[in-house]
């Protein structure tokens, strides 16, 4: 039984310890490639890994079947499949069964793909994924090069568990039966840790900010952007649905809008919501050109709000920190600090999950603190100093 260092380019082996292929002349660094050989009654079972520590383990547990009888040397042993030929029978099944595919698509390109595509899944270890994880936790990896997002920043907590995940997913995928893959995998020993995500309150808009926001607004020459960002405050609704509103949608006469829902699990949803006067007047303003209230190129559906918000957003001095999606946060944080009740803001906001809308719990404390103090006087005996006080408290 011996492990060696194996050249792929002249398909040669030699001890561990060579620093280069003695043939080609090829430097054996970092990425090394090691080949297992064991012999077994004048036969031969061979096999290739990228890690020394996998290699140990390979000789090992072949070893031990081979004793125990459960491997038949003159069998061919079916290799692995790379990690990238699992992706390429997981992407059609992601397109049919997942709304998200294209995150995944992204993620596998920008993070997956570079690091694993072409390596086998029994040679992906534990610690090859910690790597990764560390690496865009740091932004540097070990030749020094720096591992950032566009945006010349460290990888958030949530992209890094977005990694960790579809890979998981990618070795239950091959575990199904377009691959029947029965190795471990870097998952299984529970020595990779799911980075925790934190639970961030909710970015609204503060008063001023909103303020110079709507000083923007008054000015601002493009109507169609004006009652874009206008009816998104108003209503809380996502950019996402309003992308796809017609006119025939809504119901001037009872401030009604019908609104396509977009569920990431459930599909799309169609809720007929109960919008304020300022709302409509947002759209009364608009001019109509296309059977879509806010059409994009050529009058047909508008795909993207980016640009528009950006230019707004510049004007306005608001930071760049600030998104678009944070109008929305801003509707349910101003209506919990004034008093609305969170079941009432979940489906002001559509919120399938209560638990969604409890982020903004913290925000309507001074709301419940104001009643508590209120309790003494609503349950107090009657005294006639408290009976014309009590006469003024509403009671829910």
């Amino acid at each position: 039984m011996a492990i060696q260092i194996y050249c792929p380019t002249c398909r040669a082996s030699y001890k561990l310890d060579t620093k280069e292929c003695p043939k080609c002349k090829v430097s054996f660094g970092r990425t090394k490639k090691f080949r297992v050989c064991v012999s077994f009654k004048k036969k031969r079972v061979t096999r290739f890994y990228d890690n020394l520590t996998l290699a140990r383990e390979a000789e090992t547990a072949i070893k031990a079947d081979i004793l125990r009888g459960d491997l038949d040397i003159n069998q061919k042993i079916k290799q692995a499949p790379t990690l990238g030929e699992v992706w390429a029978k997981y992407l059609p099944w992601a397109k049919e069964h997942k709304k998200t595919w294209d995150d995944d698509l992204g993620n596998y390109k920008k993070h997956l793909e570079p690091r694993f595509g072409k390596k086998r899944l029994d040679t992906i270890s534990s610690m090859d994924v910690n790597r990764l994880k560390l690496a865009m936790t740091k932004g540097e990896t070990k030749d020094g090069k720096l591992y950032l997002s566009k945006q010349g920043k460290l990888f958030s907590a949530s992209t890094i568990k977005h990694q960790l995940v579809l890979l998981h997913r990618l070795y239950k995928f091959a575990q199904g039966p377009d691959f029947k893959y029965k190795d471990e995998t870097p998952f299984d020993h529970k020595q990779i840790v799911m980075p925790h995500l934190g639970e961030e309150p909710p970015r609204f808009l503060t008063n001023e900010q909103l303020a110079a926001l709507w000083n923007t607004l008054d000015t601002w020459p493009d109507k169609m952007t004006v009652g874009f960002i206008k009816f998104a405050l108003f209503t809380g609704v996502r950019r996402g649905t309003l992308f796809p509103l017609k006119w025939s949608d809504i119901d001037f006469n009872r401030n009604m809008v019908a609104l396509m829902i977009s569920h990431r699990r459930k599909g799309i949803e169609t809720v007929i919501k109960t919008v304020c006067p300022e709302a409509m007047e947002a759209l009364k303003a608009l001019p109509k050109t296309s059977d879509y209230v806010f059409p994009g190129r050529n009058n047909g559906q508008r795909t993207d709000f980016k640009g528009p918000w950006r230019r707004v957003r510049k004007a306005a001095g608001l930071p760049n920190t600030i998104r678009f999606h944070d109008l929305r946060h801003t509707f349910g944080s101003y209506h919990a600090m004034n008093g609305t009740n969170l079941q009432i803001i979940q489906q002001l906001m559509n919120h399938r999950d209560y638990r969604t809308t409890l982020k903004y719990a913290h925000l309507s404390e001074s709301v419940v603190n104001g009643a508590a103090v209120k309790s003494g006087r609503l349950l107090s005996p009657p005294s006639p100093t408290k009976t014309a006080d009590l006469e003024k408290v509403d009671c829910p």
